[in-house]
């Protein structure tokens, strides 16, 4: 159940979360309300649970810096949930320090900047491949699976060593993986349950013939390392990476290029001054950002927030998109501005959870709005925005299908 983004008709009043997604990159009305009137709000989340969202900057950070919120409380028994069906497994997006420190020093030690370095040739390659392919076709033509799909799927196969024609099947599966109402209870848990036994069988398929790939390098670390990954550890790993390593960059692309075929000025300054696309993105990740809200944490003690006293034990939801927006943090949060001297955004967290995978999400997008931008410079909408359908019930949320012309 969703609610319409009106305020609520009281303050004492338990808002039913997620919110109605409105169509186009219009952010819910409810957000900057509740930034202003009730920055610490309680929530009724999909699961029946409760939860309070923060909405302001500061707070934002404190949830997602502070070791008084936790992850790793999450998967105890009875802990409140956001879905209907629990996630209880040993992920590095479910641990807590010094276990966390452990596993993500070691994921690090090849997830590196070399290695992303190392791929941008061939991010650019199958950029490059993917425009051919859409220029040979007669527009309107679909943007979500023409480019937005194919490109961060074959990334994240190529970087993993995962079969490329296993995309489909592992693609619905994260979709699931993802979900808070869209599906129910039983699709999510057997979509966890396959997800696992894809891993595991990839895992002893690399432990057989190992690569050069980041998985084999991750099972190796398990297998031979004298502070090695455990075998749980190293399967949820492999989905962690797999599905938050295409699922948000697809989302993300569809986003930034609506904005920017729906700010015209702001795209033809991008087509004279291509040196200012890192900034363009990272000011696209800050204002259309590929979700709402962080992962969930809990309380370990009382904490203030605004002046509200969150109990132990609580759960919290951190606004990272709302924070996004806070007039606090940013002068003109709502205007698309890629001349910002700092931009201190929540698109890829905070904290000890920072994402791992950003500098891999910042070289696709990069290549992919600038290649796109210059290779069509008459590109447009093909529908009106208003048309252009967001999905519900999904941790991450981008355009469900995005025909363009030129």
């Amino acid at each position: 159940m969703t609610l319409s983004p009106e305020a609520p008709e009281t303050a004492d009043e338990v808002l039913a979360y997620p919110f109605e997604q409105p169509p186009g990159l219009r952010q819910c009305p409810m957000y900057a309300h509740l930034r202003e009137q009730d920055p610490v709000a309680e929530v009724r989340m999909p699961s029946g649970d409760h939860a309070y969202l923060v909405t302001r900057y500061e707070d934002v950070r404190t949830v997602l810096s502070d070791t008084r919120f936790s992850r790793a409380a999450t998967l105890e028994d009875g802990a409140p949930r956001l879905a209907a069906a629990p996630q209880k497994f040993k992920s590095l997006l479910n641990m807590d320090p010094p276990e966390h420190t452990r596993v993500r020093k070691l994921v690090s030690r090849e997830f590196t900047a070399r290695r992303v370095a190392a791929l941008r040739p061939r991010i650019q390659e199958h950029t490059d491949a993917l425009l051919d392919a859409m220029a040979a076709q007669e527009p309107p033509v679909d943007l979500v699976p023409t480019l937005a799909f194919q490109l961060p799927v074959t990334v994240i196969c190529e970087l993993l060593g995962v079969p490329f024609e296993d995309r489909e099947e592992f693609a619905a599966w994260s979709r699931v993986f993802l979900a808070t109402t869209s599906v129910s209870k039983e699709e999510m848990l057997n979509s966890q349950i396959a997800l696992a036994g894809y891993l595991a069988r990839l895992v002893a398929a690399k432990r057989e013939n190992p690569g050069d790939d980041l998985l084999s390098a991750l099972v190796s670390i398990h297998d031979e390392d004298e502070d090695r990954l455990q075998e749980e550890e190293l399967i949820f790993l492999g989905i962690s990476l797999l599905v938050a390593g295409h699922e948000t960059t697809v989302n993300q692309i569809a986003n930034s290029v609506v904005a920017l075929l729906t700010h015209p000025e702001h795209l033809e300054r991008l087509r004279r001054e291509p040196e200012l696309v890192p900034a363009a993105v990272e000011e696209l990740l800050r204002l259309h950002p590929p979700g709402n809200e962080g992962l969930l944490r809990i309380t370990l003690e009382d904490v203030e927030l605004s002046g509200v006293t969150i109990p132990k034990g609580s759960a919290i939801l951190p606004g990272m998109a709302a924070a996004n927006r806070d007039p606090r943090q940013y002068e003109h949060p709502e205007e698309l501005d890629f001349d910002r001297p700092v931009n201190p955004h929540f698109a890829f967290s905070h904290g000890t959870h920072y994402c791992i995978g950003s500098g891999l999400a910042r070289a696709e997008l990069q290549i992919a709005l600038a290649s796109l931008i210059q290779r069509f410079p008459t590109l447009r909408l093909a529908i009106d925005e208003d048309k252009l359908h967001r999905p519900e019930g999904m941790l991450v949320h981008g355009i469900d299908s995005l025909p363009v012309a030129w």
